[in-house]
């Protein structure tokens, strides 16, 4: 399945991890995403969503 938030898509970054000596490195964030149980057009449904999506309230947890 992919890294992606099912509400905002946010998905991975990428960039370079920079050491002291200015080495760099490619390296990827991945969001913090949660698989929980949300109710989405009147189903429920296990989605991936990021947390911030979660504390925001765009979410609607199934109960």
């Amino acid at each position: 399945m992919s890294r992606i938030c099912a509400i905002c898509g946010k998905g991975p970054s990428f960039g370079n991890n920079v050491s002291h000596a200015k080495n760099k490195t490619r390296t990827v964030w991945y969001p913090n995403l949660q698989k929980i149980k949300a109710v989405r057009n009147g189903n429920v449904r296990s989605i991936k969503v990021c947390t911030r999506c979660i504390r925001s309230g765009n979410v609607v947890k199934a109960l």
